[in-house]
């Protein structure tokens, strides 16, 4: 059985979860660096959103399965493999907690985020006023941080691996703003990410993926 294809783009938030998340779950599988201007005909057949992450499952004698949402993707491979028990399988109740807090960064700290990375870029005079908005977000993490060393409890768990990279787009809008922020713990959270070897091996470079065939 072939391995899993993974279409994907290094900085990409979406895409860097993924790849988290199969790091994370020991899983092999077969990267591919694409560039969004020159999609492949191979990505778009693969899904016609033509945004990464897009993972493609060889079955035998089927039609592929394909997984094209970062979060789906993190699910899919920690349900293979979960070796940090990242899941919190021990506790009912955790992994629906988890999605629920997901699910508020993605549907609503995202936008502010974009609006907040816009005004610094452009050099719009509400930078200050989105960055005051993100900042509810952040100060929800700070508190939960205050409470334990992960955002759900003492283990880490699939809630921080699936947040961090849009925190780190966050820290990066205002570098010198954030480095003194009131935000200690989410700075020592981050940092512990940011400067790990896991981090370093989920944004090693890639050649951009040609077909050969």
């Amino acid at each position: 059985m072939p391995l899993p294809i993974l279409y994907s783009l290094r900085n990409c938030p979406y895409a860097m979860r993924a790849r988290i998340g199969i790091h994370k779950a020991q899983l092999q599988i077969d990267l591919r660096e694409v560039n969004l201007k020159q999609k492949t005909v191979e990505m778009l057949a693969a899904s016609a959103k033509g945004t990464v992450p897009i993972l493609v499952l060889a079955n035998e004698q089927q039609t592929p399965t394909v997984i094209d949402e970062s979060l789906d993707v993190m699910l899919w491979a920690l349900t293979n493999n979960d070796p940090d028990n990242l899941l919190h399988s021990h506790d009912q109740i955790a992994l629906p907690n988890m999605l629920k807090l997901i699910a508020q960064f993605d549907n609503e700290f995202k936008t502010c985020l974009n609006a907040y990375k816009a005004a610094k870029r452009y050099r719009e005079d509400n930078v200050i006023e989105c960055r005051h908005v993100c900042e509810v977000f952040i100060k929800e993490l700070e508190n939960r941080l205050m409470q334990s060393a992960f955002l759900m409890s003492e283990q880490e768990s699939l809630a921080d691996i699936a947040l961090v990279p849009f925190i780190r787009q966050f820290a990066k809008v205002e570098r010198q703003w954030y480095l003194q922020s009131p935000y200690p713990k989410v700075r020592q959270w981050l940092n512990h990410y940011l400067q790990s070897t896991m981090f370093t091996k989920v944004m090693a470079k890639h050649d951009l993926w040609v077909n050969n065939g």
